[in-house]
């Protein structure tokens, strides 16, 4: 072999381990990202657009450096399923999941693939991880509630309508498995406010009405509603409801007030969203979730409808005025 074609191998040789991390370095990531809801649903359109934004300024762009598959699972659990196998068979590098339901699908069908969750109630409880700050396996991300929530739905509604002797809890057990995780301090709650409380399971639409009327019908009741995709997905329905039957609500997010719900406290929904983002750069980078802690809310929201409180002739105390973060005159 010739002296010059030695060197030439012998340098080409030299050069593959740097092309290939050089490749490694600029591959194109892969990022899924199970939702459940509808996508014509303008509030998940906009916890997804928020998270992409927030891709988007640190750096990820997708088309360029990354691939975002999206899929909306609506509240089917076999379309969950499938979505979520469809997701996997991608081999993503990450995948973000919006909340208990399609995190549980996920980790059912893999303990490899790193998830990202946003919004799941209980995280501990519903075993996906192993504890707050030490997660211990593929998943990691951001609770939406702490347990004491139930009980301060209850003294809310107790505040704003003294009057309220009797409630009733309604939620679908098919897409709230954390349920018990909020009734306990809500009925501890009951018991020193001296309040009946009770449950009603809300299955398909059809059984809205009859659950709200059956509670109208009852004097000095009030309607607690769950956070869970359900009475998400229905929330005009539920909203309606109450104002036709005049019964006096709390609800877990701001924008069922903003639709005509009299009071609603909860978790900034668009905040955890932001707050995965971080997250989802680092993993994206090369961190396990195992080593990011699950992280608590931090911004939590009071929204007082004074027009719906005036339908009802309620007249909202000014202590709870003053607390609020708007007031929807």
């Amino acid at each position: 072999m010739r002296r010059r074609d030695f060197i030439n191998i012998i340098g080409g040789a030299a050069a593959w381990p740097l092309a290939a991390r050089a490749q490694q370095g600029d591959r194109m990531r892969r990022l899924g990202i199970l939702m459940a809801g509808a996508e014509s649903d303008p509030q998940y359109q906009a916890d997804v657009a928020v998270f992409r934004e927030g891709l988007q300024k640190l750096g990820w762009v997708d088309g360029q450096n990354i691939r975002i598959e999206v899929r909306w699972a609506g509240f089917d659990a076999e379309t969950m399923r499938r979505y979520a196998k469809e997701l996997i068979a991608l081999q993503p590098d990450l995948i973000l999941s919006n909340d208990t339901p399609t995190t549980a699908t996920l980790l059912q069908q893999t303990r490899s693939v790193p998830i990202v969750f946003a919004t799941v109630a209980d995280p501990v409880g519903s075993g996906f991880v192993a504890s707050f700050a030490r997660p211990g396996g593929n998943a990691t991300g951001f609770s939406v509630y702490e347990a004491s929530l139930g009980g301060k739905w209850l003294e809310l509604l107790k505040e704003t309508v003294p009057s309220v002797s009797r409630v009733v809890v309604i939620f679908n057990p098919a897409t709230t498995p954390f349920a018990e995780y909020f009734l306990k301090s809500l009925n501890d709650a009951a018991t020193y406010l001296g309040v009946e409380a009770r449950v009603a399971h809300v299955h398909d639409v059809s059984e809205l009405e009859t659950v709200v009327a059956t509670q109208a019908r009852e004097p000095n009741s009030g309607l607690i509603v769950l956070n869970e995709d359900f009475m998400i997905a229905h929330r005009v329905e539920i909203i309606s409801l109450a104002a036709r039957y005049r019964l006096p609500a709390v609800y877990p997010f701001r924008f069922f007030a903003e639709l005509g719900g009299l009071i609603s406290y909860g978790v900034d929904l668009n905040d955890n969203f932001r707050r995965a983002v971080p997250y989802a750069d680092r993993i994206l980078r090369g961190a396990k979730p195992s080593e990011l802690p699950v992280q608590a809310p931090v911004k939590f929201e009071l929204v007082i409808n004074l027009k719906t409180a005036k339908a009802l002739d309620l007249d909202v105390p000014s202590s709870i005025r003053l607390r609020a973060d708007e007031v929807i005159e």
